[in-house]
């Protein structure tokens, strides 16, 4: 079991990650990558069940789906950084032919990625068509997945939602990384959702926030209180408040870093506030 101290390094180097990736192929989307940094390493090196190697069905352990797809840098150093391929890969990002590609895809076999993601609001469905899998080949292990809020604009989510509620979808943890910004700006300017706990809720969800969703000890505080809620005829909702582009000073709390690369200059910045802790690739 990693310590804090460990996980927190992992966090930093993954940040690092996130910046020297885009920043090399001037693409890619570090915003939201930076805020989930913490999410991801406490899901992959503490929160879930995981088994050695990978196969596509994902029997005897837990399983994550990734529905905002333009996170992949932060999907990607974490999964290199939990030994699921070389981290020497994270070099190949977006490049032609590459399996790391600015989306993730299935095609070229990419071990810990089980569906092809980015197509926004498809994540859910496909999330709870898991959890139903698992029930009915009586694998006692639980789905997690991950949402934008923004993604929550889009109508598929909400049938789906309704749809885990009514068929009491209890061995699913779905999060929602509510960081209030979208590409084309804030999520109130773009398209208000009102009250979303309140929204979730309605529709027949437990629902926990987690108000610092850029601290690991919260989120795993958090994570647990969320596992101990799952098998009792709800499916579980995390709303996971954090700051989009946490962790480089200039790109907190705007949308503006949603889809855009730094310079040579900016990654030095962003570097330099993230001092390597694990090593580069």
């Amino acid at each position: 079991m990693p310590t804090l101290q460990e996980l927190q390094d992992v966090t930093v180097q993954t940040r690092r990650d996130i910046l020297r990736m885009v920043h090399k192929v001037n693409s890619g989307h570090p915003g939201g990558s930076l805020g989930c940094a913490e999410f991801f390493v406490a899901l992959y090196h503490e929160v879930m069940a995981l088994k050695e190697g990978f196969d596509m069905d994902g029997d005897g352990e837990d399983l994550f789906f990734l529905s905002n797809g333009h996170i992949s840098p932060v999907f990607y150093s974490v999964l290199a950084r939990r030994g699921y391929f070389p981290i020497e890969e994270l070099n190949t990002f977006r490049l032609i032919n590459s399996r790391l590609q600015g989306h993730p895809t299935t095609h070229e076999g990419l071990p810990g990625v089980r569906i092809a993601s980015g197509s926004l609001g498809q994540g859910m469905s496909v999330a709870i068509g898991a959890a139903l899998a698992k029930k009915l080949n009586k694998d006692e292990h639980l789905i997690y997945s991950l949402h934008g809020d923004g993604e929550l604009q889009e109508g598929q989510n909400w049938e789906a939602i309704m749809y885990a509620a009514g068929n009491k979808v209890d061995n699913l943890i779905a999060t929602i990384d509510l960081n209030g910004q979208q590409i084309d700006g804030s999520t109130d300017a773009v398209l208000p959702m009102g009250d979303v706990k309140k929204k979730f809720e309605a529709f027949g969800w437990d629902v926990l926030d987690i108000k610092e969703g850029n601290s690991i000890e919260a989120i795993l505080k958090g994570m647990q209180e969320a596992k101990n809620r799952t098998g009792k005829g709800k499916p579980v909702c995390i709303l996971l408040h954090t700051i989009m582009g946490h962790g480089v000073d200039f790109m907190m709390h705007t949308h503006a870093w949603h889809g855009k690369a730094p310079n040579d200059e900016q990654l030095a910045v962003g570097l330099e506030q993230n001092p390597e802790t694990l090593g580069d690739y």
